[in-house]
């Protein structure tokens, strides 16, 4: 295998070329200027500046030369001395940019130093690639890292969302992240509602999303793709449809940012149905215990009613014994059961008190337990256990 050479102010090239050896394919040059014309410049592995027959000045603007030029500056450039300079003109070489500074006492030595330069650049090269490569996976790392970060706040934040359009435009703050133009619907037991992160929702686009929620999790066109997750659909205007990997990752990322704002709206409509039930069951209560006082009143006036009735029976009763022609015996056996029907009379009367009495008191109980902002879960669970089971469930 050879190596490209470029050789720049060589007096006799083919000389020179002859003493470096086949694992060398040396290409002679007049400058820098020069060298730009070849056609496989980028496959030069290593540039030679000789110093014969010029000045140390001129041997120092060849390597600049080669160094300014940006399709040149990369390949390293080796000075040949003629003699051996001080201390202060090797570090001017070095200063302009050479990788080593030779002085030609052999050729077997500068084949070893040529090669050795040759080396370490191929090393650098591959260094390099790998910490491209390294620096990529890292960045991408970070970013992934950067993303989860943003989905987990949000998810510790939708919690404490106490209405839809919180929810929504917390939604709209973690996509900032992902630098998406996006309009929102979120389809709530209780209704729609559109949102946009600024202005006014779309009439269009609120339509699009509401005939696309049931065609499954993405529907893409062009660079727009609708994304849909239970009860909630994601317009995003502006996909990355160019970018494999972002376009990757938002779905991927936004998705779960769905799943979240989807699982809170649901928890909000529970909550709603539960304030709905315990205001309907405190309403029921209320008006359960409005109708007990009128159906006290009036069976209380139907028992008074009643016991007169049978009272005034017992006088007329008393009053007529004597005339009926009975015996003492006789007398005494209708007399029983008159008061026997009137202490029968006063005892469904008491029997119905107590009823209502309890009925009130558990009617006072549940307006109790479902007078505040929160049941209490004992004081329900209590009221649980006054009630019979239903259907076999305790």
């Amino acid at each position: 295998m050879s190596y490209k050479v470029i050789v720049v102010g060589c007096s006799e090239p083919e000389a020179f070329i002859q003493n470096l050896g086949d694992q060398f394919d040396v290409t002679a040059v007049a400058d820098a200027t020069q060298a730009m014309g070849l056609s496989d410049v980028k496959d030069f592995k290593l540039v030679l500046v000789s110093d014969l027959g010029i000045s140390t000045e001129q041997a120092l603007s060849r390597v600049r030369d080669f160094k300014e030029i940006p399709d040149l500056s990369d390949i390293p450039v080796v000075v040949l001395a003629e003699h051996e300079h001080s201390l202060e003109l090797r570090m001017a070489f070095y200063d302009a940019g050479c990788e080593d500074y030779i002085q030609h006492d052999s050729d077997s030595e500068l084949q070893m130093r040529l090669m050795r330069v040759i080396f370490n650049r191929i090393a650098n090269q591959q260094l390099q690639q790998q910490l491209e490569k390294a620096n990529e996976m890292a960045f991408i790392a970070m970013s992934d890292t950067s993303d989860l970060g943003v989905n987990i706040q949000f998810l510790l934040d939708i919690n404490h969302c106490e209405n839809l359009d919180q929810a929504g435009m917390r939604l709209f703050q973690a996509l900032k992240s992902y630098n998406i133009n996006c309009s929102l619907q979120i389809r709530s037991r209780y209704g729609v509602k559109n949102m946009e992160a600024n202005g006014m929702a779309k009439d269009l686009e609120s339509t699009l999303m509401q005939e696309c929620k049931d065609r499954g999790r993405y529907v893409d066109f062009g660079h727009r793709s609708i994304m849909n997750y239970g009860c909630v659909s994601l317009l995003v205007r502006n996909m990355p449809v160019d970018d494999d990997k972002k376009y990757g990752a938002i779905k991927d990322n936004v998705f779960s940012l769905l799943q979240g704002l989807d699982a809170r709206v649901r928890a909000l409509d529970n909550a709603e149905s539960l304030k709905l039930e315990s205001t309907l069951v405190v309403r029921l209560a209320a008006q359960m215990s409005e109708l007990m006082e009128n159906v006290d009143q009036s069976y209380h006036d139907v028992m008074v009613r009643i016991a007169d009735a049978v009272e005034d029976i017992a006088d007329g009763v008393d009053r007529e014994i004597q005339f009926l022609g009975m015996d003492e015996q006789q007398e005494r056996t209708l007399q029983k059961l008159m008061e026997d029907g009137i202490l029968e009379t006063n005892r469904i009367f008491n029997e119905g008190l107590k009823v209502d009495k309890n009925l009130s008191s558990y009617l006072d109980l549940v307006g109790k337990v479902f007078s505040g902002d929160r049941v209490n879960a004992q004081e329900l669970q209590d009221l649980l256990d006054q009630l019979p089971a239903v259907g076999g469930v305790a």
